[in-house]
């Protein structure tokens, strides 16, 4: 009998240890999916503020600021701030000047307000004059509540900054399962589900490197580890008691997400499950046997009953194992749907610019072809022709379109050279010809021999989706007029659209750049906002400009010689 209880001992044990290692390897995944998907959730909330200062790096009443900051213009600037910190629940935004004096603050009001402070001491201030972007995580100054700082230079070399807390994703972090903190390149924590674990070092810091962090950061010291190391992937809080950590890759600013999940009792109850289980089967089957050998002709029909309990054992664990299995699977396929939502998203937007941005050629090959049934019929060989090499031309454009789309979407860029402005302009006309036939388009200045930066496609992208615009503005005008008017300054050129029409409604004039963002029933709200990223990756601007009548819009191009 003893002989039994041993191997029956032995048997749990060996099973309670090829249980902990599946276990352990399931929980590992587990704590690393879960870790991934916090830190989707982090990056896509810096994400959403990412673009503010870069949206408002060139906003008219930002570049009056600057320009003159008269009480009146800061004022005004100090009302827009504080409405858009209100809509997009952002902390604080600020603007600042080139001597590095705040102009105008979302918390204007506020006695801790930032207006008139001087932020030159602030390294994503003097990253953002010398690179156009600047990037920080430290304790306000003020309000001494930490926060990443995002900052851009705008069109005059000023600095618009947004403040972004992570106190929402720290109060959820914290509701969750177990302790999640992010820590930057040098191991420090910046957020964390336990506030006090804020500005710790997660690893020995060498002198200089914790200098460095404590002028970044602005706390007087870099604490200490808030936990023991124990094993890799092992870590001790509380009572010694042990946590699985999952710490994600690095992303562009260094940043890792670290997720660490109590080891018990979600091991240890497996383990012991697994043991207990094993350990059972074991001394039923070995005391089945020793009873077969005692009693072999009396317990013949309780050894049956006895075989027929442990398969019947056996199925209902290989039923747990299958619910397991399919459980699983169904995890896998909630994850893999969410990629494939983003993905569609993203698909949605790309589809979406090559639908605007095809539109023009595609009624214009339209045109063609109907224009060239007439000819035929009236045996105009040569107009048809004419027509036809046009089409073809129109064609290879889309190609041309769709293929910058695709790239622009990878944030990817054709080749870039010496492209002249009136092959820019009459491309852009070619597209638009039915569309500007009803219209007096006028063309002012020297354009000839006139060369500037970019690439062609693009350049008469922008174009003609300024001409569009203008364009359906003029539907109801009864003389309408287009004017062209280019604009040769030394190293730079600027091309005026200009027409008669109703001009540019103010309740969307200061959002005019914003995506989605249009008072025509069947605009998407792109063209604008492609058309300025494409002259601003071709190092110029775009804006809308006062005029006299109607809207006005200027294109800056660097010039070449």
């Amino acid at each position: 009998m003893a002989l039994v209880v041993f191997g029956a001992l032995g048997v749990g044990l060996l099973g309670g240890a090829i249980s902990e290692r599946i276990a352990l390897a399931r929980f590992e995944q587990r704590a690393m999916s879960d870790a991934s998907l916090r830190q989707a959730l982090l990056s896509s909330e810096i994400a959403r503020f990412r673009l503010l200062p870069r949206v408002l790096s060139d906003d008219r009443g930002v570049v009056a600021a600057i320009d003159s900051p008269t009480p009146s213009v800061r004022q005004a600037l100090n009302l827009k701030l504080e409405q858009l910190a209100h809509e997009i629940a952002a902390p604080v935004i600020y603007v600042i000047g080139a001597d590095a004096i705040t102009l105008g603050a979302s918390n204007w009001r506020h006695p801790e307000s930032f207006v008139g402070k001087s932020y030159l001491f602030r390294p994503y201030f003097r990253d953002a004059l010398k690179s156009g972007t600047g990037e920080q995580f430290a304790l306000g100054n003020t309000s001494r509540k930490p926060g990443l700082y995002l900052a851009n230079r705008s069109v005059n070399n000023g600095v618009v900054v947004v403040k972004l807390e992570f106190d929402t994703i720290e109060t959820q972090w914290s509701r969750a399962e177990g302790v999640t903190f992010v820590t930057d390149r040098n191991g420090v924590i910046l957020v964390s589900s336990r506030p006090e674990w804020r500005f710790a070092a997660t690893r020995s810091l060498s002198k200089s490197v914790r200098l460095e962090e404590e002028q970044t950061s602005g706390v007087r010291t870099i604490g200490g580890p808030p936990f023991v190391t124990s094993g890799m992937n092992r870590i001790l809080l509380e009572n010694g008691r042990a946590y699985l950590l999952a710490t994600t890759k690095p992303d562009a600013s260094g940043w890792r997400v670290n997720l660490a999940l109590p080891l018990k009792p979600t091991v240890d109850s497996a383990v012991r499950s697994a043991q207990f289980i094993s350990g059972l089967a074991a001394l039923i089957v070995f005391g089945a046997v020793a009873l077969l050998v005692e009693r072999n002709r009396q317990r013949r029909v309780r050894t049956q009953q006895l075989e027929a309990a442990v398969a019947e054992r056996t199925a209902a664990l290989r039923d747990e194992m299958a619910e397991r299995t399919a459980a699983e699977q169904r995890a896998a396929q909630l994850r893999e749907g969410l990629r494939q939502a983003n993905r569609l998203a993203t698909l949605g937007q790309i589809t979406a610019s090559v639908a605007h941005e095809t539109a023009q050629p595609v009624a214009a090959i339209r045109n063609y072809a109907a224009n060239s049934a007439i000819m035929l019929e009236r045996g105009d060989g040569d107009g048809v022709r004419q027509n036809l090499a046009a089409i073809s031309r129109l064609a290879e454009r889309i190609g041309s379109v769709t293929s910058h789309l695709r790239g622009f979407a990878r944030k990817g860029a054709g080749i870039v050279g010496e492209v002249p402005l009136d092959e820019v302009i009459e491309g852009a006309r070619l597209i638009l010809k039915e569309q500007l036939a009803p219209i007096d388009v006028q063309i002012r200045g020297r354009r000839r021999k006139v060369c500037v930066k970019g690439e062609r496609v693009r350049l008469e992208q922008v174009l003609v989706n300024l001409l569009q615009n203008a364009a359906e503005a003029l539907d109801a005008v009864a003389e309408p007029r287009i004017t062209l008017e280019v604009l040769a300054d030394g190293d730079c050129v600027r091309l005026r659209v200009s027409d008669n029409g109703p001009g540019i409604d103010a309740t969307i004039a200061d959002t005019l750049f914003t995506p989605f963002s249009t008072s025509r029933t069947t605009g998407l709200g792109l063209g604008l906002v492609i058309a300025k990223d494409i002259i601003e990756e071709l190092g110029g601007t775009l804006s809308l400009v006062e005029s006299d009548g109607g809207a006005c819009f200027e294109v800056r191009m660097v010039r070449v010689p």
